[in-house]
């Protein structure tokens, strides 16, 4: 039985696919967004999406219930929506902007990879943030982490050795493994001490690499006002506390010694594998 609800099928082939969740590897929301920002960028249109049935607890994931512009009433369910773009001077690239799932994440994968592979997708690239211990006032560390030697040779990125807790991306990428299809992930930091607050600043960082991985030129000083306006609130509210102030400084200054020294890379690695453990 296929969960896969066909709209469309577009005429491409070796796409590069780009996902991300929402949930437990969103910090800041900065995935999500880089991949919604994608979505307009690049004119990205709907042709695929999952049925949410059998792969939510509706309890924990609510529908909304509203009204369309005739006045009638409507439920929107849960979306994983797969969305195509075929931006002059780079390769097809299908879009997820999805919904970590609550329930059967191998069926779930599954119908992602059963998307890929229909394209013959050149690659898998899932995005995803994590709160760390970074200053705001800095710039968005990033990281990227290899499905295999091939992709790791292509992206210079190291393939990923995390041990420990995963979310639907390491399922997802665990199964692109086993069936032969390319993938990578790319993380980008957010502040510990900022949780809740959306991070436009890891967004841009996302969106850069991003932006590397496709050759091609994004509208990314789209994001500029927002960084400006995300470094003001947050050093405002910081400067309200001086236990907050002293370790915001001491966050800078690590920052700074580990990228004088050459070893943010590897610092990111460790930040990225204890925050997956704990979680």
């Amino acid at each position: 039985m296929t969960y896969l609800r066909w709209l469309d099928r577009p005429a491409v082939k070796e796409p590069i696919v780009i996902a991300s969740f929402e949930g437990w590897n969103d910090a800041g929301e900065a995935a999500s967004q880089t991949v919604r920002l994608l979505e307009r960028w690049l004119d990205a249109t709907p042709f695929v999406d999952i049925d949410p049935e059998e792969f939510f607890d509706f309890t924990v994931v609510r529908p909304h219930i509203g009204s369309d512009e005739d006045g009638i009433r409507r439920i929107d369910w849960p979306q994983n929506v797969f969305r195509v773009a075929t931006p002059e001077g780079s390769p097809p690239i299908v879009l997820l902007c999805g919904i970590e799932p609550q329930l059967r994440w191998r069926a779930f994968s599954h119908c992602v990879l059963e998307v890929a592979q229909h394209l013959d997708a050149r690659l898998v690239l899932t995005l995803g943030s994590l709160l760390a211990e970074v200053p705001h006032t800095r710039p968005s560390q990033v990281f990227g982490a290899a499905g295999n030697v091939e992709v790791s040779r292509i992206l210079d990125y190291e393939p990923s050795r995390y041990e420990g807790p995963t979310g639907i991306s390491g399922v997802l990428h665990e199964l692109c493994a086993t069936r032969g299809t390319h993938s990578a992930s790319l993380w980008a930091t957010v502040p510990s001490y900022v949780p809740s607050a959306p991070s436009p600043k890891a967004t841009r960082a996302l969106a850069v690499e991003v932006s590397r991985i496709l050759g091609i030129d994004l509208p990314i000083e789209e994001l500029d006002d927002d960084v400006e306006d995300y470094d003001r609130q947050i050093t405002d509210m910081v400067s309200e506390d001086d236990d907050t102030v002293t370790y915001v400084a001491h966050l800078e200054e690590r920052y700074d010694r580990e990228a004088l020294a050459g070893h943010s890379a590897d610092a990111l690695v460790s930040e990225v594998e204890a925050f997956l453990r704990d979680q």
